[in-house]
């Protein structure tokens, strides 16, 4: 009688507690060899916290980790890479003045090497990794020349030297556009041919029904259910995540037309080349293109956190042009940037201390700040924006990306803005978080302000803006009504040069 073997990793009653809190509740799973298995939750679910106990960054309160069936006591990374289990963080671990040789050994013991750092050994050697996964990269320039996709394919090559049996992934697209997104697809597929367990955590459900064999959801740091991709679609597995039937994810959209607000008369940059728009109050326009179309360059000049090369930026019948960010800041124009990690927080200071930041001036008495009105304010929008925290003296960088996106929100609202303009606000955060900002917007809105949305996601704006602008090629290709827009429409005009 033919024994099956047991998985390749699992976990037994896994817990993990901070403090007084259990964030991780005796969970169990198992993930298969020659699988891709995709670890699903909205934000603050328990899937980082799991992962960091599969790979050895923390260790459980609770339960055990097993490998092959056999318990697996891991104290640091460093062990658990030894046993073959190597996590990719959203972040990559790369050194960017280092070739790509260089990071693919980097931190390596190489047996039997006397001369540990010869150029073209590290070459030849890594070229053999890359070879696996089907690349041709160049050995010796530095990772910070490549772009995402490759920075992507060194890390999976440093992983396969160190003889990785289970891969963890997390948000490895988030940076990626489709046809990466495609290349790096066809990487994992062949990986899990070779026999490699696949963990993948991704916000992005089509991605995970394009890709995984298995799906398991958490909710509240517990194990919902582990089932088949083929037996589930989509709807099932976001009422699984959120604890409740879908819903509407979007809200209403705005029944009447508002008067202009903000009006860019043919603006140009460094790709953004003669646009013209206008930004109507209690509207939110959606603002579509391809990667590198300037969707986010016309953000930041409409913002002044980049200068224009012509044109005019005009608030009502005030000429902002030429005027600093701070100064457009204090008109009411405001830019919640894409990268909220560095451009939107600091990451090491606390909730309270992030939402004061530039907000100093209404948080201050004959010009000393005063700690108990910035705690008022931090309450006040915590609790207003939901955001889910201890308290708000814990720092963001414990939180989770959806709740230190609300964060970055609660900050530039507290300054009651008249033009909001949000850059891929959803990025890389859980559906359930989505909708409460999805709604938060139309909030905004219904209240009067004149909101712009950059998204790379078309479906997004359908759902969310009263009408779309695209871009293609810094151009505008149109601007449509998105009650009666589609995908398809959009897309086209994405790659349509403008008439002009």
């Amino acid at each position: 009688m033919t024994r099956t073997p047991p998985p390749r990793l699992s976990t037994r009653g896994l817990s993990r507690d901070y403090g007084p809190v259990r964030v991780v509740d005796d969970v169990s799973l198992q993930f298969h060899a020659g699988t891709i298995h995709a670890l699903l939750g909205e934000n603050g679910a328990g899937k980082s916290t799991v992962v960091k106990m599969l790979s050895g960054v923390i260790q459980p309160t609770e339960g055990e980790v097993l490998l092959d069936g056999s318990p697996l006591e891991l104290s640091n990374v460093r062990e658990g890479q030894a046993s073959g289990i190597i996590a990719l963080p959203q972040e990559l671990t790369l050194v960017p003045t280092l070739s790509v040789a260089e990071n693919i050994f980097l931190g390596m013991k190489r047996p039997g090497r006397r001369v540990l750092h010869q150029p073209r050994v590290l070459s030849r050697d890594a070229r053999a990794q890359l070879d696996r996964l089907g690349q041709k990269l160049p050995m010796g320039v530095p990772v910070r020349e490549l772009s995402a996709v490759q920075q992507t394919m060194v890390a999976l090559a440093r992983a396969l030297v160190r003889d990785a049996r289970v891969l963890i992934l997390d948000e490895p697209t988030a940076s990626l556009t489709d046809s990466e997104t495609e290349q790096l697809f066809a990487v994992l597929r062949s990986l899990r041919e070779q026999g490699t367990t696949i963990i993948y955590v991704s916000h992005r459900l089509e991605e995970v029904f394009a890709l995984a064999d298995e799906a398991t959801v958490m909710r509240n740091g517990r194990h919902v259910w582990t089932r088949p991709i083929a037996e589930l679609d989509q709807d099932q597995v976001i009422s699984a995540m959120i604890g409740r039937a879908q819903g509407q994810l979007f809200p209403d959209r705005a029944t009447g037309g508002g008067d202009p607000v903000l009006h860019a008369d043919g603006v140009a940059g460094y790709t953004v080349d003669d646009v013209s728009l206008t930004l109507r109050r209690g509207r939110v326009l959606g603002i579509a293109g391809l990667a590198g179309s300037g969707r986010s360059e016309l953000l930041r000049i409409l913002s002044g956190a980049e200068r224009a090369q012509r044109g005019r930026v005009l608030l009502g019948d005030d000429d902002l042009t030429g005027r600093s960010i701070a100064a457009r800041m204090s008109a009411g124009v405001v830019l919640v940037p894409e990268e909220r990690r560095s451009q939107g927080l600091v990451m090491t200071h606390s909730i309270a201390s992030n939402i004061a930041l530039g907000n100093y001036p209404s948080l201050s008495t004959a010009g000393v700040a005063s700690p108990s009105r910035e705690a008022a304010t931090a309450s006040r929008l915590v609790d207003d924006l939901q955001i889910r925290a201890r308290s708000i003296r814990q720092r963001v960088n414990e939180l989770s990306g959806g709740n230190q996106q609300k964060v970055v929100l609660a900050r530039y609202l507290e300054r009651r803005p008249s033009v909001l303009l949000l850059d891929e606000p959803t990025r890389g955060i859980d559906v359930g978080t989505k909708a409460e900002i999805y709604h938060l917007i139309r909030r905004l809105a219904d209240e009067g302000v004149a909101v712009a949305v950059v998204s790379s996601e078309i479906p997004e704006l359908l759902g969310v803006a009263d009408e779309i602008a695209v871009l293609h090629d810094g151009r505008l290709t149109g601007v449509v009504d998105a009650a009666t827009a589609t995908e398809e429409s959009i897309t086209h005009l994405c790659y349509r040069k403008s008439d002009r």
